[in-house]
């Protein structure tokens, strides 16, 4: 015997959600997914009417999942933003130049605009370049500190007010474990908040309206809507760490569907006792953007780079000064040896 849809629409069941179990037809199961995502909207005050709004797309399904329910619920709610669609190319051949194919798909397909910022504009500096020079191992560092700030760059260079990001709740949660397993109790709430920045002078707030959307159901509804995504795993992402965590993490939702939404709370209601010193953002002192560091991370990682130092920014930050004065006093002696030859 079929089953029927649980709201009581009389049609047939097409699927049974992850998070909740429910059977349902499509039709009930794009408004589930839709109503939730208005409802952590509207909830946490993530906009303000009529605000201007960079949807963070990489082509992926979760900028594209939410690219097209931002559009749908701006339409369906009267949200009143405008919306625009802002990309960073990390310069990584075979990956990165193919999604913004589909990300430029994505631009024509929701009428909505598209600015495309470079590392190599940006950074003087491609993934494929710094791969070349620091190998496969810590490239995820360089590429996360640069992309982090190259999505504040692009705000502020289009003038929006905040910008939406696609991590959703499986995200958030590998996060917290990642923290956990590292130790870094400082950054352990704040992975947690759905609205970070915006307070520091001149910085721009950034959203995640899917923080609490499963990464199953944003796939099933990519799937089911149709929507053009970019499927290909990073061509440099298989020694990442966070890739221990997110298996560790299916391993638990096989057992218990709801481990993903238990460790974002736990994420969320852990407190620490007061000798735990928390970094206190403000802006870096070289190149303006938010930090909690002086200079910050994206400016010791390409400070090495360029000084020929590639791994000066991997570790501790201590390791980081020690050679950073230890090249100093090197160049101070070469310079006094040309003075004193020239004599």
């Amino acid at each position: 015997m079929p089953v029927t849809c649980s709201t009581k629409c009389g049609r047939k069941a097409f699927l049974k959600r992850p998070k909740t179990g429910d059977a349902l037809c499509k039709e009930c199961f794009f408004l589930a997914f839709e109503t939730e995502i208005h409802n952590t909207i509207e909830q946490n005050k993530l906009f303000n009417r009529g605000s201007f709004v960079a949807v963070a797309a990489s082509g992926g399904k979760d900028s594209t999942v939410l690219a097209h329910v931002l559009m749908i619920l701006n339409e369906r709610y009267n949200y009143g933003l405008k919306l625009k669609l802002l990309s960073i190319d990390e310069g990584i051949t075979g990956y990165r130049d193919d999604s913004l194919k589909t990300v430029k798909r994505n631009r024509d397909d929701y009428g909505m605009e598209l600015k495309i910022l470079s590392y190599k504009e940006l950074y003087s500096w491609t993934m494929d370049e710094i791969v070349a020079k620091i190998g496969r191992s810590n490239n995820c560092t360089f590429c996360g500190v640069f992309r982090r700030q190259a999505l504040d760059r692009g705000a502020r260079l289009i003038g929006v007010d905040c910008v939406a990001t696609g991590h959703n709740a499986d995200d958030i949660a590998e996060t917290v474990l990642m923290n956990i397993l590292r130790g870094d109790t400082a950054r352990l709430r704040r992975c947690c908040e759905i609205r970070t920045g915006g307070h520091e002078p001149d910085s721009i707030c950034r959203v995640k309206p899917l923080k609490f959307s499963y990464e199953k159901e944003i796939v099933m509804y990519a799937h089911f809507k149709k929507l053009v995504y970019f499927s290909t795993e990073c061509v440099f992402a298989p020694n990442a760490y966070r890739g221990h965590a997110r298996v560790f993490l299916k391993d638990l939702e096989k057992v218990k569907p709801s481990a993903i939404m238990d460790i974002i709370h736990s994420g969320e209601q852990i407190s620490f006792k007061d000798t735990v010193r928390k970094p206190s953002r403000g802006v870096c002192n070289r190149c303006g953007f938010v930090s909690s560091q002086q200079p910050c991370k994206a400016c010791i990682l390409l400070e090495g780079l360029n000084r020929g130092l590639p791994k000066l920014g991997i570790g501790k930050r201590s390791k980081a000064d020690k050679l950073i004065a230890t090249q100093n006093e090197v160049i101070l002696r070469q310079n006094a040896n040309l003075v004193k030859n020239d004599f």
